[in-house]
């Protein structure tokens, strides 16, 4: 039985270099390309494959939303991460949101092989290096909420209270109620260190 395979890349080298290692194997069904999320949607509307090699950097969308988008309209589908770097943060958001597995670009035939079959199987893959940077701690994202981000976000562009509160229409007061929540939130002493975590996790 054949395992339909499509990807999703805005570079054609990787593209082509993927199909050229599967080119003869026999389990293998290839139902075509795209190089960007707007494509990729549009191709899943008239059919889905049972896999899709999905790299995280796409010119129009980020490849972790466009996994979540996918895997929430066409739960069939199995997404597979593909990306030239195994950050941790990165990895785990495509996984939360629906992602299979996670290969980097560097991978042989043979490991691109298991991974398929791996997933095939409802399990999740990910590739050694991948899963060694995982066993390293992540540090994990505050809780925000969505008028938090927006103050943080001005913060570290250099507004002042009174210049947020312009901005957002709200009193001084309350942009500073934000700003202590947002330093504890973080535990940070100061701005500065609010700014350099808020940054490291990228939220700003």
């Amino acid at each position: 039985m054949k395992t339909s395979l499509f990807i999703v890349d805005d570079h054609y080298i990787v593209i082509e270099g993927i199909r050229a290692l599967l080119l003869n194997e026999e389990s293998i069904e290839w139902m075509g390309h795209a190089t960007n999320a707007e494509s990729c949607l549009s191709f899943l509307k008239l059919q889905q494959p049972e896999i899709i090699l999905m790299d995280i950097n796409l010119p129009d969308k980020s490849g972790i939303d466009l996994c979540k988008e996918v895997t929430s309209l066409y739960p069939s589908v199995q997404v597979i991460g593909l990306s030239t770097f195994n950050q941790q943060t990165v990895v785990h958001d495509m996984v939360e949101n629906g992602a299979s597995g996670y290969l980097l670009k560097n991978a042989t035939k043979e490991e691109i092989m298991l991974a398929l079959r791996t997933v095939q199987r409802a399990e999740i893959y990910l590739s050694e290096e991948v899963a060694a940077a995982l066993r390293v701690p992540v540090e994990k994202k505050p809780p925000i909420t969505r008028r938090e981000k927006e103050v943080l976000q001005l913060i570290a562009q250099g507004y002042t209270n009174i210049e947020i509160a312009e901005q957002l229409f709200i009193s001084t007061a309350t942009v500073n109620t934000h700003r202590k929540s947002l330093l504890e939130k973080f535990e940070a002493k100061n701005t500065a260190i609010l700014i350099g975590r808020a940054n490291k996790l990228g939220i700003v």
